[in-house]
């Protein structure tokens, strides 16, 4: 019983940060034309701020769809993860209220990277199947 709980308890977590990523992050940037963050990736130094900043966009829309899905989860988490690293050094002077955020989702991100999807996702439906 406490193992079931437990697989409901991390598939939810992992659904609804998914979801939160691509929804509430992902596809505000994509349909901006990911403007607001190409200036703040220039600033950071990066070259060919567009492209970044696109990475950074579509990993956050399609890296949360594939993390809520659990399909291919872990590789999404770490390319996730390593957004939230940037968008962590980006507000490294800020205070933790501003910072928190990235801190949640990168938290998230790592433990979806260890641990993995579970048994309720599509990569372990993947592995299941003949």
């Amino acid at each position: 019983m406490q193992g079931q709980r437990a697989v409901v308890g991390w598939t939810l977590v992992r659904v609804i940060f998914g979801l939160s990523l691509a929804l509430a992050h992902g596809v505000p940037k994509v349909l901006s034309g990911a403007k607001g963050l190409m200036e703040d990736v220039a600033a950071l130094g990066f070259p060919f701020p567009p492209f970044f900043a696109w990475c950074a966009t579509l990993t956050e829309l399609v890296g949360g769809l594939l993390i809520a899905s659990g399909l291919f989860a872990r590789p999404a988490a770490c390319f996730a993860s390593f957004t939230m690293l940037v968008a962590l050094y980006q507000h490294r002077a800020d205070p933790f209220s501003k910072m928190e955020k990235a801190v949640l989702f990168l938290a998230v991100c790592a433990a979806v990277a260890i641990a993995g999807a579970g048994p309720w996702s599509l990569d372990a439906k993947l592995r299941r199947s003949p």
